[in-house]
């Protein structure tokens, strides 16, 4: 389903009708308070997913390479979830090795500008159908605000990045693995494995060179005060176990990260 366009709060750079734009420029691959790409857990976390710093690899690649190494070595969690600003830090979801869309997102643009790849932040409101009975309660129905993905700019045209489930939730809640060749749209199918209905876009809130920390947690707040547990954290849970049963124990939700 193709997303809504509603103008960012942010400059955008002029996309033409086939997708194609000018070059952006350096202010796409500077360090922010949230790309830290600078730190040495990115870093080091970059050079893990692309041995010999990306040596011989096309942008392309590189970009997969990294997508990969997001979607699949983090695990996606939306309880427990730190939501401070120095919790949305790319190298601190590194560092704890798991985060939500909005965490994930920030990782992998903070990884593909430190190989000089350009990168924005996009947000919008989704509708899940497939959200687990506990999570539909916390969030107050099944529209999620502020859903986040990266746009990234290759072979001279943006394209969109979701690297977020990693492929032990999606054969848990059966949903096809979001892939990504770096040339079409990387978004959440619409339908699940059995034909369900998946995710739908409803409303976009734009791309943005950094976290528009303000409007994204306080989005999140105000739409979904129930997720909250205390201060910038929310509650606590487990979607292994929700998919699977209370039993589940912390191994089985780490092997998720793979």
């Amino acid at each position: 389903m193709t997303m809504p366009s509603t103008p960012s709060t942010h400059p955008v750079t002029p996309v033409g009708p086939a997708g194609t734009a000018g070059a952006p420029g350096d202010d796409l691959l500077r360090v922010t308070e949230f790309l830290d790409h600078d730190s040495e857990i990115v870093q080091d976390f970059v050079a893990k997913a692309l041995p010999g710093g990306g040596a011989g690899m096309t942008d392309v690649e590189r970009a997969c390479a990294l997508y990969y190494a997001v979607r699949d070595g983090i695990h996606y969690e939306v309880y427990g979830a730190d939501l401070s600003r120095d919790g949305l830090r790319a190298s601190s979801t590194i560092r704890r090795g798991m985060g939500f869309c909005v965490h994930k997102s920030i990782v992998y643009a903070a990884a593909v500008r430190s190989v000089g790849i350009p990168s924005r932040i996009y947000y919008g409101d989704v509708r899940n159908h497939l959200a687990s009975p506990r999570l539909e309660a916390l969030m107050g129905g099944n529209v999620f605000c502020f859903h986040s993905l990266t746009t990234v700019f290759l072979e001279g045209r943006w394209v969109k990045a979701t690297p977020v489930f990693n492929k032990m939730l999606c054969t848990l809640y059966k949903i096809k693995p979001l892939e990504f060749d770096g040339r079409a749209d990387s978004m959440y199918h619409p339908y699940d494995e059995d034909g369900r209905r998946h995710m739908e876009f409803l409303r976009a809130h734009g791309d943005f060179d950094d976290v528009p920390y303000d409007m994204v947690v306080g989005g999140i707040r105000r739409a979904h005060p129930r997720l909250f547990e205390s201060g910038d954290r929310t509650a606590a849970g487990s979607l292994v176990a929700d998919a699977t049963g209370p039993g589940t124990s912390d191994a089985a939700l780490r092997t998720g990260a793979s």
